[in-house]
């Protein structure tokens, strides 16, 4: 089960955001192509980094924790998950903080 600790904690946090999305609305993975331009092109630098890192050993990763899958790059599955999931969930949690501070608009009150 030590293999999988990573994985399970990524899971946790899409789990622990989800009502974010789904109760307050933030909204986040409505807007699919929005959200990888966000994302990605930087989780690519970081993967990048990552990999140079590990091919220098200036970095490792304990093989106790993670699944043993790897990527181009002997970049561990888990490691590009976190690159993608951990930004999902930060900006799931600022939508959500902005959905719930907001002030209605005056057109808002229009509607009553």
């Amino acid at each position: 089960m030590d293999h999988f600790q990573y994985l399970i904690l990524l899971a946790l946090c899409l789990i622990g955001t989800a009502p974010l999305e789904l109760a307050i609305g933030a909204r986040v993975y409505r807007q699919p192509r929005r959200l990888a331009t966000s994302i990605i092109p930087v989780a690519f630098l970081f993967c990048l980094f990552d990999a140079a890192s590990i091919h220098w050993k200036w970095w490792h990763y304990s093989t106790k924790f993670i699944s043993g899958i790897f990527l181009p790059g002997q970049l561990p599955l888990e490691e590009v998950l976190f690159f993608l999931i951990i930004p999902i969930c930060g900006i799931l949690t600022l939508e959500a903080v902005k959905k719930l501070t907001s002030k209605p608009s005056s057109t808002d009150n229009n509607n009553i």
